[in-house]
């Protein structure tokens, strides 16, 4: 089983760029994504979207009960983020929380190191 938390980018290079690079994106972007239900039922394999949050436990529950391989197509905003994030060259105490400590803190106390 796989599920695709697609918003429509290269979502961690985006968030890379937007993170560590000042929102200087370049080539992060694609108008072109293919349909994934399509491309999974090319294969041989179920493919499902969610669009709106309010189906996406029916869709997961949907999903687990299929034998076999299933894609699931989940549209999440084009600026959600996906944390925690380990930056590049940074330790493990260093990650990225998310919206909680303002999307850009690290761990840097004892007491957050029991987190990881």
């Amino acid at each position: 089983k796989t599920v695709i938390l697609n918003n429509r980018y290269m979502g961690m290079v985006r968030q890379w760029q937007q993170l560590l690079h000042g929102s200087r994106y370049s080539e992060s972007y694609s108008e072109t994504l293919p349909d994934f239900v399509k491309l999974s039922e090319a294969f041989g394999f179920t493919g499902m979207k969610c669009e709106n949050p309010a189906d996406l436990d029916d869709a997961i529950a949907k999903m687990l009960e299929i034998d076999g391989p299933v894609i699931l197509d989940v549209a999440v905003d084009d600026k959600e983020n996906c944390y925690p994030m380990i930056p590049s060259g940074k330790p493990h105490n260093e990650m990225l929380l998310g919206q909680e400590t303002n999307g850009n803190e690290a761990i840097d106390s004892d007491e957050g190191m029991v987190l990881v």
